[in-house]
């Protein structure tokens, strides 16, 4: 089991449907703190005015928020940041938006992120869920990204997943027209949930040719807890969908 996999079991939440009251919403992400390195503390304290959000009650201007109009990637739970950074690093032409609960991965993040110059990133640590439905306007992302989310395994807790019709929705009416939403995990249930759940809106257009899984995108950093799985023999399946009219073809 991926890195990756751990830190979203901890920091990706679900979506439920918009008229449920805040107090019965369920959510998938547990928070747990973890410690705080001196460094991550000091990232928060000293880089938060630059590269934090606060939860948003109303959407943000984008491009006011990151002084330029370029494409906007939004991840949600980015535990330790490293695929993030990868991306941050590797396409300063586009401008990120990741959201994470858990401290000491955003508190990383902005410290590696400053450590290179870069301020195509803001970074919020709250409900991803949240950030989505309040503060990004309809049709502003060209990106949503969301890797390894918690699976749920047992059957009872299935309800909890972040990947269901209702979560669909708001992403969909989050992201442009020829937006992309992918999506990676290491549990092979999962994974047809998550295949059934997308390829049922109609605005998604799977970008599989067989309609299920894709290969494995470049630019998705490959942690050394995924290629220590790959060696024990545990599959990762990667998901990809565009953002299309009402009347995809599929």
């Amino acid at each position: 089991m991926s890195d990756d996999a751990a830190r979203a079991r901890a920091s990706a939440p679900e979506q439920a449907p918009e008229s449920t009251p805040e107090h019965r919403r369920i959510r998938s992400f547990v928070r747990r703190e973890g410690r705080l390195t001196s460094g991550q503390h000091r990232a928060l304290e000293e880089l938060w005015p630059l590269y934090g959000i606060e939860q948003p009650a109303q959407p943000l201007d984008l491009p006011a928020l990151f002084g330029r109009r370029a494409p906007v990637v939004f991840e949600i739970g980015f535990g330790m940041g490293d695929y993030l950074f990868s991306r941050v690093e590797a396409e300063p032409e586009c401008d990120f938006f990741g959201v994470e609960v858990h401290r000491p991965g955003v508190g990383r993040l902005l410290h590696r992120a400053d450590g290179i110059g870069r301020r195509n990133l803001r970074v919020a640590c709250h409900d991803a869920v949240e950030v989505l439905r309040h503060g990004i306007a309809a049709e502003a992302l060209d990106e949503i990204v969301i890797q390894f989310p918690d699976p749920w395994h047992k059957k009872r807790h299935n309800k909890r997943r972040l990947v269901q019709p209702a979560f669909a929705q708001l992403a969909v009416s989050r992201l442009k027209i020829g937006g992309r939403l992918s999506l990676a995990t290491d549990w092979a249930e999962y994974a047809e949930h998550m295949v059934s759940v997308l390829n049922a809106v109609p605005q998604l257009r799977n970008l599989s040719a067989s309609g299920d899984y894709v290969e494995r995108p470049a630019n998705r950093l490959k942690t050394k807890f995924e290629l220590r799985g790959e060696r024990l023999g545990h599959g990762v399946w990667d998901l990809a969908f565009e953002r299309v009219g009402s009347r995809a073809n599929r």
